[in-house]
């Protein structure tokens, strides 16, 4: 079915509600639990953890009993024919939940990313939930851009293959490729911002930016902030076109992956300490990429134009439970500690 469900004209304030909820919630985050800096203990980071996965799967059920009593008295859904308002709307709830466990799974590896750049520029704990904070808000911008882009894209059938490939060749990439060291110092873009700002050599408490004797500088934390960003989008190539694998409704795209998110820095802050335990996590990763590139890209015209989502989640879910309950039975080898005291 090439209709839209929810069209941009008609849904324009679902788009608008769900943005200010987030910046009410990202207000009440930074201005009321977090206005003083301090290091993010397990206990706060896996009860926001849990409250950002309740308000996604409350979001879930909202839109799904939405959908149901809506679409069967939506008389342009009703003059196509043959259209199931009841199918539609359970197809809409499984297509969030899908997509919603596709970004969190997908987001794991900016916490990798998260736990080398903060280690490389020495960030303090304090400081960290700050400049994630602003990296989510610059997420939010970028991830908007590429899902317009994506659901305009997207409506031509060779673009679709294409992104499908691309997201097979990535994922099988990540599974055998060489692993690259990060090396922050050699990203264009800080290149760049060196050229037109000065950057201090001290962090300055939780500031971004500093004025001495009348002149601006950046500080590193503002530098750590532009890496995190530039990760990020590198990541949202990757994952936005996953999730159109699933659903090429752009509310449900765009839903989902916020939710994602919002809920990465308090995920950060729980796994900081254990996530290199989950190092065969890299391998699911990678065939789910393969995995969402395949239906993209083939399965879903094999099976009449989509392939059934309850399965898609199926095999997505069971990846990633194999591989974090392998990464924990078969923990990493370390390698021997060498004598120097026998040479």
């Amino acid at each position: 079915m090439d209709v839209s469900l929810f069209p941009f004209n008609e849904y324009w304030w679902a788009y608008a509600g769900f943005l200010l909820f987030v910046l009410a919630m990202l207000g009440l985050d930074l201005g009321v639990f977090h206005r003083k800096a301090h290091a993010v203990s397990f206990r706060e980071s896996a009860a926001w953890t849990a409250i950002w996965v309740s308000l996604a799967l409350a979001f879930n059920v909202g839109l799904y009993a939405y959908a149901h009593a809506t679409f069967p008295v939506d008389p342009r859904l009703l003059a196509i024919p043959g259209f199931d308002a009841a199918a539609a709307a359970e197809r809409v709830g499984w297509e969030f939940l899908t997509g919603f466990v596709i970004e969190k799974a997908l987001a794991v590896d900016n916490i990798f990313v998260f736990a080398i750049v903060f280690s490389y520029f020495n960030i303090p704990a304090a400081y960290q939930h700050r400049v994630l904070f602003f990296g989510i808000l610059g997420a939010l911008f970028f991830r908007a851009i590429f899902i317009a882009l994506g659901a305009v894209l997207l409506q031509y059938h060779w673009v679709v293959v294409v992104a499908g490939v691309f997201l097979v060749l990535t994922g099988l990439k990540l599974m055998i490729g060489p692993e690259k060291p990060i090396e922050p110092e050699k990203n264009p873009v800080i290149k760049l911002v060196r050229r037109f700002l000065p950057i201090t050599n001290t962090l300055e408490n939780d500031h971004f930016f500093v004025r001495k004797n009348g002149v601006l500088f950046g500080t590193p934390l503002f530098i750590t902030l532009l890496v995190l960003e530039f990760s990020d989008i590198i990541f949202a190539i990757d994952s936005v076109p996953a999730i159109f694998a699933i659903t090429k409704e752009p509310l449900i795209v765009f839903t989902s992956n916020i939710f994602a998110i919002l809920g990465l820095r308090s995920l950060y802050f729980m796994l900081a300490n254990v996530i290199d335990r989950f190092y065969m996590l890299k391998y699911g990763l990678a065939l789910v990429l393969v995995f969402v590139g395949l239906k993209m890209a083939w399965l879903n015209e094999a099976f009449g134009g989509k392939f059934p989502i309850g399965v898609s989640l199926g095999i997505i879910a069971g990846i990633l439970a194999v591989s974090i309950v392998a990464s924990w039975l078969l923990p990493p080898k370390r390698p021997e500690k060498v004598d120097r005291a026998a040479k």
